[in-house]
């Protein structure tokens, strides 16, 4: 039976509409505002939460959305300006492992999600919060070791760097895996770095804010990463050493006491090679009063094939912008990183992705440049001439480098680890 021509157009109409319903409903769909559950709150737990939560440095927490919503506008100008995350590498040089940068399309996410109204959306689509422990980034310690006692910081004045002794009472050598210091109180510790203190005979150094480099541990300043080494790869704590704990403390108006800590993760499998640190940098600073673009240079060359593992600029208020450079044997030469704008107040470590080969003879050169005049909002006088110093009003150019050398096997000397090396 032949179907009425009315029925068939109105059958074929609703096929129609139906049709353009589901594209509309997935065309709406993709471009309905984000939402905090489903498309922001992956982001921040991502990126923001391990330092925006209890007890760390961020200043508020953002674990849910009633704590993030508070922030939205802020949240947005800091992320469209690449503020926050704090990481300072220009993405054409160099791939980092512990890259913190949002990428463009997260930064977009966040502003359509703020100019969207900042909505919470379906709380089904909420991620599990971030699986972090409680006061440790490295995850809980096999041992924490404490400074003996709490220090007295005053209210005012310049307190000299502290040396502070702690024994670790081994009776074996052990390797270490992670580290990471714990500030007692952030408020009066500027920074602090934790070194090795081999068995010695004599008097112990008593040099401010100076050490070996090749028995430093860990260190901490804002935005610093905790020691988390690549599997095979550690730090040597030997039989009978000590840990120093180097305190710098800046009075803030109120008497303070601080006791800071160190956690420590000791490797569980055999371990293949010892991370070593050296500084590549100059004392020999001399800012004039408002010169604009000082210029500082230093280089180191590798005596043996090596690799290296990760870099760390430091400099001080007037730090403007910092690179390095790895020349080698050949002539050859390359960018590891290049910081355009440095931040005295994010002290960041840069880990390679893959460990950067440099063999015998290669020269990496470091270039610093510094900002002394009045457009420097962190200078803290443009009218001073500025010199090498351990204060944060002195400078210093110090380009760090953790490396390995390609020779050094420890593999059967550690082939018996197993568990948690923490007998004491």
């Amino acid at each position: 039976m032949k179907r009425p021509l009315v029925l068939i157009l109105v059958s074929a109409f609703a096929i129609a509409m139906a049709s353009i319903s589901v594209v509309s409903s997935a065309v709406s769909d993709k471009t309905a505002p984000p939402t905090f559950t489903r498309d922001v709150a992956p982001i921040v737990f991502k990126s923001c939460a391990v330092c925006h939560r209890p007890g760390e440095i961020g200043p508020m927490s953002f674990l849910s959305y009633k704590e993030v919503r508070p922030w939205a506008k802020s949240i947005r100008e800091v992320v469209v300006d690449r503020r926050m995350p704090p990481w300072g590498a220009d993405p054409h040089y160099g791939e980092f492992s512990n890259n913190r940068a949002l990428s463009q399309r997260e930064i977009d996410t966040i502003v359509a999600w703020v100019e969207g109204g900042a909505k919470e959306g379906d709380p089904k689509d909420l991620p599990a919060p971030p699986r972090l422990v409680e006061g440790w980034q490295i995850g809980k310690p096999d041992l924490v070791f404490s400074m003996p006692e709490e220090f007295d910081v005053p209210s005012d004045g310049v307190v000299p760097y502290q040396n502070i002794y702690v024994p670790t009472n081994f009776t074996e050598d052990k390797y270490v895996q992670a580290a990471e210091i714990r500030i007692g109180n952030r408020k009066v510790v500027h920074h602090a770095v934790v070194f090795i203190e081999e068995p010695r005979t004599g008097p112990k150094p008593q040099v401010e804010g100076a050490h070996s480099q090749e028995h430093r541990l860990v260190g901490y300043s804002p935005g610093e990463n905790p020691l988390e080494m690549r599997q095979g790869v550690v730090k040597l704590v030997k039989k009978g050493s000590q840990l120093m704990f180097n305190m710098h403390y800046t009075p803030n108006g109120a008497a303070a006491k601080d006791r800071t800590s160190v956690g420590i993760i000791f490797a569980k499998a055999p371990v293949e090679k010892r991370l070593g640190t050296v500084i590549v940098g100059t004392r020999n600073l001399d800012i004039p009063a408002g010169d604009p673009n000082y210029e500082a240079k230093a280089s180191f060359v590798f005596k043996q094939d090596s690799h290296i593992e990760g870099v760390r600029p430091h400099m001080h208020a007037r730090g403007k912008d910092f690179i390095y450079r790895i020349v080698y044997p050949d002539g050859t030469s390359k960018v590891l990183l290049w910081v355009p704008r440095y931040n005295f107040n994010w002290q960041i470590d840069y880990m390679e992705e893959k460990a950067v080969a440099a063999p015998k003879g290669s020269r990496v050169e470091c270039v610093a440049h510094y900002d002394n005049s009045a457009k420097n909002k962190y200078n803290p006088d443009p009218a001073q001439r500025v010199q090498f110093g351990w204060q944060t009003w002195e400078e210093m150019m110090a380009g760090y480098i953790e490396y390995t050398v390609d020779s050094e096997n420890l593999l059967q000397e550690t082939a018996k680890l197993q568990g948690p090396a923490s007998k004491q």
